[in-house]
């Protein structure tokens, strides 16, 4: 593998995050839209990150901390990229990001349908926490 290169992502990246989503994230949010990816970078800049090899978008993370938690949302490495560390060292990035400011314990969404990714997020040292569930209310049509 070339050098991977993980950065925060620009204004003029978030067309092509949101194309990547579409072929290499496990389901979709709400904010999934350009409205949504703008008011996250525009409230944080840092907190979406990308990993890029040569110039190509292989891998995203929205490391997003509001002054009390650390969470993160949207670990997405291209299909055929997978299992090259990709993955890793965007967690790595985010969870250096966290502790540079603050942040003490990081919580991931994961789909329980998404048994691969329950490997990964083990092996990143994650694990469910079973006794929270997550109560959602849509506050938009």
């Amino acid at each position: 593998m070339t050098e991977l290169r993980i950065r925060a992502a620009l204004p003029d990246d978030l067309d092509a995050v949101l194309a990547f989503w579409r072929t290499a994230a496990e389901g979709t949010s709400i904010s999934d839209d350009r409205a949504g990816v703008e008011r996250l970078t525009g409230r944080d800049p840092g907190a979406l990150l990308l990993a890029e090899l040569d110039g190509e978008l292989v891998g995203t993370v929205i490391a997003g901390f509001d002054g009390w938690r650390c969470h993160l949302y949207r670990l997405a490495v291209s299909p055929g990229r997978r299992r090259q560390g990709i993955g890793s060292a965007l967690l790595a990035a985010a969870e250096e990001r966290f502790v540079r400011l603050g942040g003490r314990r990081a919580d991931a969404m994961v789909l329980v349908r998404n048994a691969s990714a329950h490997h990964a997020w083990k092996a990143a040292g994650y694990g469910p926490q079973e006794e929270w569930r997550r109560w959602v209310k849509p506050l938009t049509d």
